[in-house]
């Protein structure tokens, strides 16, 4: 647990140095009511950050979503695509995916609250072609403390400077996708 409290110790410091105007931190309660609304416990490090860090505001590129509220959050996005996925012929959205961060143009990046270490997907839903939605899955990293790692270092695949280096790994194909999208549909 020591190394999770490092990391969120440094995640809060980045974010701090980042912005000076973070919003505040989510309470208890705000995190139980978002939990009771999705339906599922956040991942353990994700509701860290937001309790610990900020109700989003932080991260790479456009920043983390808040948890809950007005506007675009983790999880009236998530129900709301959730919402799309139940019942149609061919659902976009896995269940237990929260999105924590939009890249633009559609794209998302999500928290696999279902898996052990919080996996982080992409959803990049530009080369959709109809039918499966499978093919525009990929697993961005194994675990959100990976991808907060790789954030901290400026060394992920959505820097600026990332198609200059040699070292940066690419987001590959979810291989669950395709089963993870026909549960609870």
């Amino acid at each position: 647990m020591a190394d999770i409290d490092d990391l969120v110790q440094r995640v809060a410091v980045r974010a701090a140095t980042d912005d000076e105007d973070l919003p505040a931190p989510v309470d208890d309660a705000r995190t139980a009511n978002a939990e009771a609304q999705l339906g599922f416990a956040l991942h353990p490090l994700l509701a860290r950050l937001y309790r610990e860090v900020a109700d989003g505001g932080f991260g790479p590129e456009y920043r983390l979503l808040p948890l809950s509220g007005p506007g675009s959050s983790v999880v009236g996005e998530y129900l709301t695509r959730r919402g799309a996925s139940v019942g149609a012929e061919h659902p976009e959205w896995p269940e237990g995916v929260v999105p924590i961060l939009t890249w633009g143009c559609g794209m998302y990046a999500g928290v696999d609250c279902l898996s052990e270490d919080g996996q982080v997907l992409l959803f990049e839903p530009n080369p959709y072609g109809g039918g499966s939605w499978e093919q525009c899955w990929f697993v961005d990293s194994a675990g959100l403390a990976e991808w907060l790692e790789t954030w901290l270092s400026g060394t992920g695949w959505f820097e600026e400077d990332a198609c200059e280096r040699d070292d940066v790994a690419e987001p590959e194909p979810w291989e669950q996708a395709g089963s993870r999208l026909s549960v609870g549909v």
